[in-house]
């Protein structure tokens, strides 16, 4: 049987990768926000509170720097 967490962290790694190799800054926040969020579901699952605490920091650093890329540009 196929462990649905295991795929939601694949999904996770895949999408942060695609957001290294994308040019667009704020797309890249996008796809590091949505990697994040699955690579924290997936640590949640696993139990390991260092990769809980770590996903959480990255993903709102992500957050973080979506919101200031957008009010830079108003």
């Amino acid at each position: 049987m196929i462990d649905i967490f295991k795929i939601i962290g694949a999904l996770g790694l895949i999408l942060i990768s695609v957001g290294i190799i994308t040019k667009k800054r704020s797309k890249q926040d996008v796809f590091y926000i949505v990697g994040g969020i699955c690579l924290e579901i997936y640590s949640i699952h696993l139990g390991d509170l260092i990769f809980i605490i770590l996903q959480i920091i990255f993903t709102l650093s992500a957050v973080y720097d979506l919101i200031k890329v957008y009010l830079s540009k108003k």
